[in-house]
């Protein structure tokens, strides 16, 4: 089987136990998945350097619902145990547009920790912040257990437990329900994952990380009633994969597209190199895109804005994903001969990619929280201004005109999650954006200025959408032999 992690709310600590259990799990077994729900970057590269093997993100709006049940098939199968950690509180989702409507526990928990529980049918455990909980952490169990009869509650994790007495009265309380604890985590001072403006400060920034990992895999080992739970964890064959949601619904990406997302593909004829842009200032990208390229022929060569001298020899594209560059923009703009060899090969009509913090660096500054400026490449003739203000949410994009991925009236799905702007906005933007779950606009997006070039806020997950590296990857083919 496998399971997954939900919490009551956000901020419940669902990262924490989940690191817990991977931590006390890659102590008895090498053969451990993890799963996230949900657009997320950050959590997967915590679990990844847990475990020594890539968490996938597991995400109807980006995807489909049968890319999901694949991809989880196809990842789990070789692994012994595994593990999927929720996203927000256990029903919070989204509402899909018409025609992809359908009610279960409520009308917006599309996409949510519920939704990827019923779709491959896996029980759930629950995370309570009992803080500030005694009695009435009963009600709130009771109330997760009975609100969707097709969600599998196996038992609860009482997390932030103050004291014996504290947990004496939890205990009494759930006791009625006959639900079991399967975990109890104490409040730990010295058990915290610092963060910062967009999440938790992702792993190459936190030298002591190891140090943290080996005290929560030591929790791990007296905190658990393994006894329930490793029955839950352990991985069944391929075979058993509940299919609950096949039939009600067609996937997205197979009704509108008709793209396959299995997990083999034929690649392109010639062998692609690829610059990847991959270090403290550029690590969000999703596990599937970078395998998807590879399966598609490219040869990725993962490099560093921040610490080499220039650009990969022999490359034919670039790739320059999310990240923090406002973080590092000091370094990065010291770094003048690298942002000059990007700069060149971009004006030569190099295929490049720049989502997000990658967006940011190719502008001509960055302004930081401190409002001191920093010298970027300069290829886009705008200003990335940070503020207090959060750009959140899934987005239905539509391309205005031709470009490096999409051709003109294409419809994409993504997410953005920032909080810079780009001053000025351009003249010619790529994408007209709307609300994922409604008509509503939300502006326009995007700089189109080269056929060679994509620059957007919008993270894009291709696993139903292989038109889009297959784009890229003909264009980096062409680019070689001009």
């Amino acid at each position: 089987m496998a399971l997954v992690i939900a919490g009551e709310r956000s901020g419940v600590g669902k990262t924490t136990v989940t690191l817990t259990l991977l931590a006390s799990l890659c102590q008895r077994s090498t053969q451990v998945q993890s799963f996230k729900v949900g657009p997320d970057y950050i959590d997967p590269m915590f679990h990844q350097h847990v475990t020594g093997r890539p968490s996938r993100n597991l995400d109807p709006v980006l995807t489909s619902e049968e890319y999901i049940k694949q991809c989880f098939t196809y990842n789990s199968q070789v692994c012994e145990y595994t593990l999927i950690e929720g996203v927000m509180g256990l029903f919070d989702g989204v509402t899909p547009p018409q025609p992809l409507t359908f009610l279960r526990g409520g009308a917006n928990d599309f996409a949510s920790t519920a939704h990827i529980a019923r779709l491959l049918n896996l029980p759930v455990v629950l995370v309570i912040d009992c803080s500030r909980l005694s009695g009435s952490v009963a009600a709130i169990a009771h109330g997760y257990c009975s609100f969707d009869q097709e969600i599998k509650i196996a038992g609860v994790v009482l997390n932030r437990v103050g004291s014996d007495r504290h947990l004496s009265l939890l205990k009494d309380a759930l006791e009625p329900l006959q639900l079991p604890i399967l975990g109890v985590l104490r409040r730990e001072e010295n058990i915290t994952i610092p963060d910062r403006h967009l999440g938790l400060v992702p792993t190459a920034e936190l030298p002591q990380l190891q140090a943290l990992i080996d005290r929560l895999a030591h929790l791990g080992n007296t905190c658990f009633d393994w006894e329930r739970l490793l029955p839950l964890l352990q991985t069944r064959g391929a075979g058993e994969q509940g299919s609950r949601g096949a039939g009600e619904q067609r996937s997205r990406g197979a009704e509108e597209q008709g793209r396959s997302s299995l997990p083999i593909f034929s690649p392109t004829p010639v062998r692609v190199r690829i610059a990847v842009a991959r270090d403290r200032a550029f690590n969000f990208y999703y596990q599937d895109n970078l395998d998807l390229l590879q399966q598609l022929g490219a040869e990725l060569v993962f490099w560093s804005p921040l610490e080499d001298p220039g650009l990969p020899q022999d490359v034919q594209g670039m790739y320059f994903g999310g990240g923090f560059p406002e973080v590092f923009a000091q370094q990065l703009a010291q770094n003048s001969t690298t942002r000059d060899a990007v700069k060149t090969a971009i004006l030569s009509g190099m295929p490049t990619i720049a989502e997000c913090g990658g967006l940011m660096y190719l502008c001509e500054e960055i302004v930081d929280f401190e409002e001191k400026s920093w010298s970027m490449v300069g290829v886009l003739p705008t200003t990335a201004v940070m503020g207090g203000r959060l750009t959140l949410g899934y987005r239905r994009a539509v391309a205005l005109q031709d470009g490096l991925l999409v051709p003109a009236g294409t419809t994409v799905y993504g997410h953005e999650f920032h909080r810079s702007r780009l001053i000025p906005t351009p003249n010619s933007p790529l994408f007209q954006t709307y609300r994922y779950d409604c008509e509503e606009s939300t502006g326009y997006e995007g700089w189109n200025l080269l056929p060679s070039l994509h620059a957007s806020y919008i993270h894009q997950h291709w696993g139903e959408s292989l038109d889009i590296p297959k784009r890229f990857l003909q264009k980096c083919c062409v680019f070689k032999f001009t």
